[in-house]
């Protein structure tokens, strides 16, 4: 079967310390970080205590009283992420053929935070076992089922093609925007509004992590806790946002006269079928994400001119996924630059892959590799080009982003640089 080439044509973004995609490229090209205390509830008790927020006002970013009601916090995200990759492609959804449009979103906790919020309020603070349905949102339901998300960004553009929520950790953003490639590259969709978004800042979630001690308790330090690939990490900080981009055939862009920031070159997932939250050292899963990957974009390792990396700043993942570059690259695997965002944006779960990608699709715009803030003290274990502190200027023509999420997800995405929105033509 011929692929169709896939391009991306819009992007848009809400992100700690920056909503829209001109903020957001200005906090990573700055080096500067987002994490805080958490101001979204009282963390008084919790292991850790600091986060990545978003300075979000639902209201100035055009969302009105009853979408705000019917919709948790990560939706909203979305819905504004989505509106403003939608301008930015310049696609105008009524005159194009709703049954050939799609939306693919991601996730990995849903509706967490509307539904902590409302069993507070219906069991009276978890005094009593017999609810009282009366004191829940007219909207509760909706934050139970994440398929949720999907079907309110298809809603907000009249989407009658494939919708699909996907769900798969930390590489649930990837996933949903390999998943809407696939779809686009296989025909059966011209366009599709693919992403991902988690508002996961929440008492219930951070208890999770701090079960397992996964998060950093450097709460005096907010704005140096997050430290991937640094030899100090203690773990990563919490984040929330989301990230949307337009992606369509290539040769329907062109008929439409759109711009293109770049191309998708390949995407491939695979399991580690080891552990719910550990993974190998040896990093044969996500090194098979990569090698995939590259395959579909007819490239191999020596081709990718920066990596952006999961990079949680926990020491198992940062040596894992340091061994999967090196399997994948070889020797090339020590001159590219590769780096972290989570360093300055936290770690928003299932969202931060498309926030990633976001990045990428800057940087090949940019011709700028974003830093890994925080990183002083080298792990001798991680011995690659982890671009500490300051943004580098590079020539990008390929920038692969790669993933790791909680049951054994490995992905990986291939972004190539052949669009007309700056960058190399």
């Amino acid at each position: 079967m011929t692929r169709r080439r896939v391009a991306v044509s819009g992007i848009g973004v809400v992100a700690p310390g920056g909503i829209g995609a001109g903020q957001f490229w200005d906090l990573l090209s700055q080096g500067r970080t987002a994490t805080r205390r958490i101001s979204l509830f009282d963390p008084e008790g919790l292991r850790s205590q600091i986060a990545a927020e978003c300075d979000f006002d639902p209201a100035a970013h055009g969302l009105d009283a009853g979408t705000v009601e019917q919709c948790d916090r990560y939706i909203q995200f979305a819905r504004v992420a989505a509106a403003e990759a939608v301008r930015d492609a310049g696609l105008d959804p009524a005159r194009e053929d709703p049954w050939r449009v799609g939306a693919t979103l991601g996730t990995a906790v849903g509706g967490t935070t509307r539904l902590e919020h409302d069993y507070v309020l219906v069991s009276e603070r978890g005094s009593r076992w017999d609810v009282d349905d009366r004191r829940a949102g007219p909207a509760l339901h909706r934050a139970f089922a994440p398929s949720t998300l999907a079907s309110s960004v298809a809603e907000q553009f009249g989407v009658h093609g494939p919708v699909q929520t996907v769900s798969t950790g930390c590489t649930s953003g990837l996933d949903a925007v390999g998943y809407a490639y696939h779809t686009v590259a296989e025909g059966r969709a011209d366009v599709c509004v693919a992403g991902a978004a988690d508002s996961p800042i929440s008492p219930i979630t951070m208890a999770c992590f701090d079960a397992i001690k996964a998060t950093s308790p450097n709460n005096d330090d907010p704005a140096h806790a997050s430290r991937p690939f640094d030899a100090d990490r203690n773990g990563f900080v919490m984040g929330e946002g989301a990230a949307v981009l337009v992606l369509e055939d290539l040769e329907h862009a062109r008929a439409r006269g759109a711009e293109v920031y770049c191309e998708i070159g390949g995407y491939a997932t695979f399991g580690n079928a080891h552990h719910m939250t550990g993974l190998t050292k040896e990093g044969l899963e996500m090194a098979r994400a990569i090698d995939a990957a590259l395959d579909q974009a007819r490239l191999d390792g020596t081709a990718v001119d920066y990596v952006n990396a999961h990079g949680s700043g926990t020491l198992q993942n940062d040596r894992h996924e340091t061994a999967a570059v090196k399997r994948s690259l070889g020797a090339h695997a020590y001159a590219t630059p590769m780096s972290s965002i989570k360093s300055m944006v936290g770690h928003s779960l299932g969202a931060i892959g498309a926030i990633e990608l976001v990045a990428c699709v800057l940087a090949l715009k940019h011709q700028v590799v974003p830093p890994t803030a925080n990183y002083t003290t080298p792990d001798p274990e991680c011995d690659l080009d982890y671009v500490p502190r300051t943004a580098r200027e590079r020539t990008l023509r390929t920038v692969l982003s790669v993933g790791s999420g909680f049951g054994g997800f490995q992905s990986a995405v291939v972004l190539t640089g052949t669009g007309t929105r700056g960058g190399r033509p």
